[in-house]
């Protein structure tokens, strides 16, 4: 049993990393063993994010003191949470990779910024490509026409080169 100050210490350290998190996700993980878990954790950590265990009355009244309402008590299972700092979906994206492997791991909710996202919506999240991916395809769309306009340019030029080479032969 925990006493009302370790209680109070979990709240706390709850609610501070809820405050600074950028997306929870809230994770099913009844039958995981300790290794697994572990894996989770490690994985997590290389995302700049991180799971903790804790009872769900102690979970909501972290997340009330920061102003998001969420009931988890409608989850009839053991909870962890895990804490995205990075961006919005890098706790979601490590989480659904890892629940494929473990398959009693599984994504119960989320919330990302202040709304809350249910089990299909996170999912989807968690299947969008990060924020790097999309960077870089939108730096290959405005590059697109620049360099088809280059080649376009070199092409004359080859043309002029070929021609001159076999005016020479």
């Amino acid at each position: 049993m925990l006493t009302k100050k370790q209680k109070e210490q979990i709240v706390a350290d709850l609610s501070e990393k809820a405050a600074k998190a950028k997306s929870m996700v809230f994770v099913e993980f009844t039958g995981t063993n300790v290794s697994k878990i572990n894996e989770v954790r490690r994985e997590l950590k290389k995302n700049d994010a991180e799971m903790k265990v804790a009872k769900k009355t102690l979970i909501n009244i972290a997340l009330k003191k920061n102003d998001l309402s969420v009931d988890l008590e409608q989850f009839k299972t053991q909870m962890a949470v895990a804490f995205g700092y990075k961006d919005e979906i890098s706790a979601a994206k490590v989480l659904d990779k890892m629940s494929k492997k473990a398959k009693t791991l599984k994504m119960l909710a989320g919330i990302v910024g202040k709304e809350y996202f249910d089990t299909a919506a996170i999912s989807v999240l968690a299947k969008l490509p990060s924020r790097v991916e999309l960077l870089g395809k939108l730096v290959g769309t405005i590059s697109a026409p620049i360099s088809g306009f280059a080649n376009v340019l070199q092409g004359n030029i080859r043309g002029l080169v070929q021609v001159l080479g076999q005016i020479k032969k």
